[in-house]
């Protein structure tokens, strides 16, 4: 099993179709809410977080852009520079999701990018700037 984080745009005029449901039904696919954004009469906008095998992934990402749906593969999309960092914990703090962590035996941040979403909180909290990349929120 292979998990990926998505951006789903949903624009306007498919807002309201019922779209997710069908993937748990019909692609097997196990997902979960990370985060949600409605911009009354414009778009909305949602992370998923996916859980599949391969063809199980690509299947669903199919099936999403058929319905008109734009997909955005959040993965390796903020990445960390070992060498910059300092462990100060700062991005810690801010991580909703627990991709980033403190290692309580050795006291060092780590950086668990499977379960990152792109949401760029931590580039803003880093003094050091250590973390960068693209943020989910760089259109909104």
């Amino acid at each position: 099993m292979k998990s990926v984080n998505v951006l789903l745009i949903f624009k306007k005029d498919i807002m309201y179709k019922p779209i997710i449901y069908r993937i748990a039904r019909d692609f097997d696919i196990v997902f979960n809410v990370l985060e949600a954004k409605i911009l009354p009469k414009l778009e909305g906008r949602l992370i998923l977080g996916l859980k599949g095998t391969d063809q199980q992934l690509e299947k669903t990402i199919k099936y999403f852009t058929d319905e008109g749906v734009e997909v955005q593969v959040l993965a390796d999309m903020i990445i960390r520079d070992e060498k910059i960092c300092v462990h100060c914990g700062a991005c810690t703090a801010v991580c909703r999701v627990d991709a980033l962590y403190i290692d309580r035996e050795t006291m060092e941040v780590r950086f668990d990018a499977d379960k990152c979403v792109a949401c760029g909180l931590c580039r803003m909290a880093c003094p050091v700037k250590a973390m960068s990349g693209n943020a989910i929120d760089r259109e909104i």
